[in-house]
């Protein structure tokens, strides 16, 4: 065998084993929902209980920009705010696997550090996937119609990359956080980042800079790119970001991970043995 074969050889059995590596990590992750269906229903239950509070109990008092239900204004922020939400169940496990010893654990073992965050992410975006299909069909059960075709598969599409992007952040805080118990004050961060946007509602009915921080607000953008998608008709507001929700959705997620991405693998790789 010539020193290109070995070489090749090489290349190819090192990535077989990164990518085995990453799937023994999803397959762990994954066990874990299959044996604790609990955390499924407590990541679910707050944007469940939050789409029935807001849309039968102060849906009728809500304004939707150039008319229409507002159901169908609040069912596309609703999904985005549940992919929001995902980093900080992120942040959970891996700050427990983290104090727990796990992941000091799988440093020891011959496996690619890379594929311990890589497993995560993938995890996660299986979940997030489960997640949007029970919160749909929610939504139907409450009389939401999308339109169908490419503009369906293209918002969740994007809801999907907004998880993606968030994950990384997610990994990055469970990381730095000390316990688990201190990942649950990440509702902090989580709550404002959420209610400060046009999940619930449109940012030109807010005061002129609290409007304008909405606006900006990555999620916003991901949240009015799919109720366009979705034939949702609202009125776009009159800033550069409202009238480019569908570049900036596709945009600020490169950004997020483009940042956090190399702190959580920088992070993951400063952790003592």
């Amino acid at each position: 065998m010539s020193v290109t074969d070995l070489s090749t050889q090489t290349t190819r059995s090192g990535t077989y084993w990164l990518l085995a590596d990453c799937w023994n990590i999803v397959r762990r992750g994954l066990t874990h929902y299959q044996r604790q269906p609990v955390n499924i229903a407590w990541q679910l239950g707050f944007p469940i209980l939050s789409v029935l509070l807001y849309g039968y109990v102060f849906g009728s008092a809500m304004t939707v920009p150039g008319g229409g239900d507002y159901k169908d204004f609040l069912m596309p922020g609703m999904f985005v705010m549940t992919m929001a939400f995902g980093f900080i169940n992120t942040a959970t496990v891996v700050v427990y696997d983290s104090t727990k010893g796990v992941i000091d654990r799988f440093r020891s073992m011959p496996m690619a550090s890379s594929a311990v965050v890589a497993g995560r992410g993938v995890t996660d975006l299986i979940v997030a996937c489960a997640e949007l299909a029970i919160m749909m069909l929610t939504a139907f059960a409450m009389g939401w119609r999308p339109d169908g075709g490419f503009g369906f598969l293209a918002a969740f599409g994007l809801l999907l990359w907004l998880r993606f992007a968030l994950i990384w952040i997610g990994v990055w805080l469970g990381l730095l956080v000390p316990n688990p118990e201190a990942a649950g004050g990440l509702f902090a961060v989580a709550f404002p980042l959420t209610m400060i946007s046009s999940i619930f509602v449109a940012p030109q009915l807010m005061p002129d800079w609290l409007g304008w921080v909405a606006a900006w607000n990555p999620i916003s953008s991901t949240a009015a790119a799919a109720r366009e998608l979705f034939g949702t008709p609202v009125g776009g507001g009159d800033s550069w970001v409202e009238q480019h929700a569908l570049l900036m959705a596709g945009v600020w997620p490169v950004i997020l991970t483009a940042i956090f991405l190399p702190l959580a693998v920088r992070r993951f790789q400063k952790l003592s043995r």
